[in-house]
């Protein structure tokens, strides 16, 4: 069963994600990616999270994307959810049983500019803004206790919260 569990803050979560960037970035060399960015609650200072590195990815071509990284990001242990219902992206977990103990990254694979700035755009915000991502934080391990087996629930919950903030964000 894959539940909801929350840790709290660990400093070494931005340095897990540049070790991991510079490994999608050889594996991606001859690919046509925009950039690599680390998003989500671990790239918040101070924000407890489910111990899983967000790496996003924006690219210049979905189509071409979608018919080379699943083969490319399987020679670095990512293994590619073919039947996500988010049908925006590609996505891709790292270290999910078999082929490890849990969940240590995922990887989200966008071409529209404004998703990928969304995301962005609401990690930004929580850093700046104590009072917001304290809010955040209370809400997470809410719905970590509520949802503890339920993943999509979980992620769901939080989606009212995540569209305030949004807007708050909005130039």
């Amino acid at each position: 069963m894959d539940s909801i569990k929350i840790s709290s803050y660990n400093p070494a979560w931005p340095d897990m994600f540049k070790q991991e960037r510079s490994r999608i970035t050889d594996c991606l060399a001859e690919q046509s990616v925009l950039d690599i960015s680390h998003f989500g609650s671990t790239a918040i200072p101070g924000m407890p999270a489910k111990p899983i590195i967000d790496i996003l990815i924006s690219v210049s071509s979905f189509d071409h994307a979608k018919q080379s990284f699943p083969g490319l990001l399987d020679t670095i242990g990512y293994d590619y959810w073919h039947d996500n219902p988010k049908t925006d992206r590609l996505f891709f977990v790292k270290n999910m049983p078999p082929r490890g103990e849990a969940r240590t990254h995922h990887v989200h694979v966008f071409e529209h500019f404004n998703v990928y700035r969304d995301h962005l755009a609401f990690r930004d915000h929580l850093r700046e803004n104590a009072e917001d991502a304290s809010q955040y934080a209370l809400l997470k391990r809410k719905l970590a206790t509520q949802f503890a087996n339920d993943r999509e629930a979980y992620t769901d919950a939080k989606s009212e919260f995540i569209q305030q903030i949004l807007t708050k964000a909005a130039p």
